[in-house]
């Protein structure tokens, strides 16, 4: 992993507007403040993460006030995340969104890596004109208390915690259905909450994994990947029993059946995002089996 770069230098001919400045982007309390004010549901371990594994840049008043952020969170040799591009109310329409997506694009582009992320309809818009194109959709759905029974695993399969010994393999059986190795962030989330952290085998084959984390509003659960649908709703009722109150779960939309299954079971619809990427407009991962994503900022 390549060592993280805590502030990005400027780029030519966008320079800021008089009275702001780019700052390092290393006060975690501040941070979460920032994406608290939307409703965000990051929490500082997430922001942690994020500044550990990629580039970021913060925006600041002269006094030190943090006013915008944007990071990045590179994946292998392919492709990296653009991620928490948030200005605070009393700073927008100023085009600081606008900078950090191209501070951002940058750090990665240096990196070799193309461009995804996944946007909001009203970000889409801006996207868009930036040269990144559609590649599929997401919806978040939120529960405030899940009714999500016991669904029973397909015959022969077996569902269990999933242990530090796991972990190479499910990140060897997850690279080629993400498009990318992301054993760091696989890892990383088991540690947030390893009851629910679970792998499916049939025999010795990894056949699907779901891992999850803790929210500023609900408990996130993701990603979620299985060789198919009753593998995946086995899962994911395993992993949400191991857990209580408020869970979201941001779904593949093509998964027509668990879109189903969660309506069923006490989950509505909250909102849209779009998958984008650079320039491109094929996926990098295999929809088939993705899903459920970690979620916006982390692919």
């Amino acid at each position: 992993m390549r060592k993280h770069r805590a502030a990005l230098s400027a780029p030519a001919g966008r320079p800021l507007p008089a009275g702001l400045n780019e700052a390092k982007l290393d006060n975690i309390r501040a941070a979460v403040k920032l994406s608290r004010e939307p409703g965000w549901n990051q929490v500082a371990a997430d922001w942690r993460l994020m500044l550990k594994v990629g580039d970021s840049v913060g925006v600041s008043t002269a006094e030190g006030q943090l006013v915008a952020s944007g990071l990045t969170v590179p994946f292998g040799s392919r492709f990296g995340w653009i991620s928490m591009i948030l200005v605070t109310e009393a700073f927008r329409r100023r085009g600081l969104a606008t900078y950090l997506m191209g501070r951002c694009m940058e750090a990665l582009q240096a990196r070799g890596l193309v461009p995804a992320l996944d946007a909001t309809p009203e970000g889409r818009k801006v996207y868009r004109t930036l040269g990144f194109k559609d590649v599929y959709q997401i919806t978040r759905f939120f529960a405030a208390a899940p009714g999500f029974g016991e669904i029973a695993p397909p015959a022969g399969l077996r569902l269990q915690r999933m242990a530090a010994a796991d972990l190479a393999a499910i990140a060897a059986y997850d690279a080629p259905i993400f498009g990318a190795d992301r054993a760091f962030l696989i890892e990383h989330l088991r540690a947030r909450r390893p009851a629910q952290a679970l792998v499916a085998r049939r025999e010795t084959r990894i056949c699907g994994y779901v891992v999850a984390r803790e929210g500023q509003t609900s408990a996130q659960i993701g990603p979620l990947v299985a060789d198919d649908e009753a593998t995946a709703l086995a899962l994911l009722s395993r992993s949400l029993q191991a857990s209580s109150g408020a869970a979201c779960i941001d779904l593949v939309n093509s998964h027509r059946g668990m879109r189903k299954q969660l309506m069923s079971r006490g989950f509505a619809p909250q909102f849209p995002f779009i998958r984008m990427i650079y320039r491109r407009s094929k996926p990098f991962d295999d929809a088939r089996r993705v899903f459920a994503i970690a979620g916006p900022e982390l692919g």
